[in-house]
């Protein structure tokens, strides 16, 4: 029980500290984004797992990542050198374009479903792992006013990813309390594998 008042107070305190969404312009974006398409798709849904589909991704949420990639927050070479070199302007056009795409849908591997769901849905609670939709709603749309990014049909790979990423302290969120750092750690390998997998067929 303890566990999880220290998880609804950081998700409390977290939101009172959103980020504002700010406002840019998807076709000026869709311009700007040729040369992400490379890795992210035309319209935002890459087809390499390790890398993140865009598409129908908060405006906010990638406005905030592309800075924690350009200031080093986030350790990856090859964002480091494109976000680096990025205005506020086009942060915000790139954000908008990517926002305005629909993300495309994966399935999940059917012996994952059953612990991916129960994690998803109801967390565990002997080992204090909160459920995920908590933050990122019942069909992964997320909270944009909360800045949780919406995490429905991403590949099961890039968030396997980053859930060890968090366990390990190699990636950070939007808050000083290290949520997500807290929750990924708790969980078995077993559970983030299974978990990840239930988002890719989430939607």
């Amino acid at each position: 029980m303890k566990n999880y008042l220290v998880i609804t107070m950081s998700l409390l305190i977290s939101m009172a500290f959103a980020p504002a969404q700010a406002g840019g312009d998807p076709e000026a974006g869709k311009v700007k984004s040729a040369s992400c398409a490379a890795c992210h798709g035309a319209d935002g849904n890459s087809v390499n797992p390790e890398w993140p589909k865009l598409g129908g991704q908060h405006a906010g949420y990638i406005i905030q990542q592309l800075r924690y990639f350009s200031d080093g927050e986030r350790d990856n070479a090859t964002m480091k050198g494109i976000a680096a070199n990025l205005s506020d302007e086009d942060r915000m056009d790139l954000a908008a374009y990517y926002a305005s795409q629909k993300v495309s849908y994966g399935a999940a591997d059917p012996a994952e479903v059953e612990l991916g769901e129960m994690i998803y849905r109801g967390g565990n609670s002997e080992s204090g792992v909160a459920p995920c939709m908590s933050c990122h709603g019942p069909n992964g749309a997320g909270n944009p006013a909360a800045n949780y990014p919406a995490l429905r049909g991403q590949h099961a790979k890039y968030v396997e990813n980053q859930l060890h990423g968090f366990a390990e302290g190699n990636r950070v969120n939007e808050n000083s309390i290290a949520m997500m750092q807290i929750i990924a750690n708790r969980m078995t390998n077993k559970e983030i594998r299974a978990v990840a997998s239930y988002i890719q067929g989430l939607h």
